[in-house]
């Protein structure tokens, strides 16, 4: 599936809502694969390359609509932590095939686009010179890969979402622009999120969203997330951030009542849902079935 600015932004608007995949890292490891920092799920593409294909095909077979590209730790700044900063690009080109493969014609490719670094740390967000420059960088590969949008996501500051979303327009991709907030409607730098919507907006952002937050705290951002113009998602996470693993699932919330919150979500008027950190292709199904 090809996808242009102006299909993206009429699919945004109209329709049933447009439906993310979930967790790549922490399914993963739920399969039994070590996702140990820093490559966190990257380590997968070498390790594991038909695993990663297998988790976006049981995404696919739920009924998404998209699926994000393993690409999340594919930056050469990551990258360099390993030992490996020369394999940005074809890491990140081996990631989006993937994703492609498994999603055929039934599902458009996402290229994830986090922070630099940690995105629970906002206090080690790069230079602005850094930022520019390696956020290039990764959006480049994602074009070259053919990604048919970037997911600017868990951005924990202003800043350093207009950095990405800057890169993604002059890689000539369109993008959304997504934001971590653990405590209310503000993101983990404590700047609000109200003006890190308008920022995104200002930046040429598709849509805004939520992400890696607790399905407990979506309400809190439901009223910034609104009061905008742009379409918006919510994308939670099911677990909490773990220094060794990156992250450590939750099973406390069943397929099902995560299905109702999404359903309680798009009736707030989200165009976007999906799932993150945590949450498995049990979830995603019952996503789907509640609002299909």
């Amino acid at each position: 599936m090809s996808l242009s600015r102006p299909a993206l932004e009429a699919r945004l608007r109209a329709g049933a809502p447009l439906i993310l995949d979930g967790a790549t890292g922490t399914e993963l490891e739920r399969r039994g694969v070590a996702t140990r920092l820093p490559l966190w799920s990257a380590g997968a593409l070498d390790s594991h390359p038909e695993l990663v294909q297998q988790i976006h095909a049981d995404y696919v077979a739920c009924g998404v609509d998209v699926v994000t590209a393993n690409t999340f730790r594919t930056q050469r700044r990551t990258l360099a932590h390993a030992g490996i900063a020369d394999r940005a690009r074809e890491l990140t080109r081996r990631a989006v095939a993937l994703a492609r493969a498994a999603a055929g014609t039934r599902a458009w490719v996402f290229g994830s686009s986090p922070t630099l670094e940690d995105c629970y740390h906002p206090e080690r967000v790069a230079d602005p010179a850094s930022l520019a420059r390696e956020h290039a960088a990764h959006a480049r590969n994602l074009a070259l890969a053919g990604v048919d949008a970037i997911l600017v996501e868990t951005m924990n500051t202003q800043r350093e979402a207009a950095a990405a979303l800057r890169a993604a327009r002059d890689a000539n991709v369109p993008a959304l622009a997504s934001f971590v907030c653990w405590d209310g409607a503000r993101l983990l730098s404590r700047e609000p999120l109200a003006d890190a919507l308008r920022l995104a907006a200002d930046e040429g952002a598709c849509a805004v969203l939520v992400n890696c937050l607790p399905p407990s705290n979506a309400a809190a951002c439901l009223d910034a997330l609104a009061a905008q113009p742009l379409p918006f998602g919510i994308y939670p996470n099911l677990g909490e951030p773990e220094d060794e693993l990156g992250f450590r699932r939750s099973e406390d919330l069943s397929p099902d009542v995560f299905g109702e919150l999404a359903a309680g979500w798009a009736a707030r008027g989200a165009r976007v849902l999906g799932g993150c950190c945590g949450t498995t292709p049990a979830h995603l199904a019952a996503l789907v079935a509640r609002l299909r």
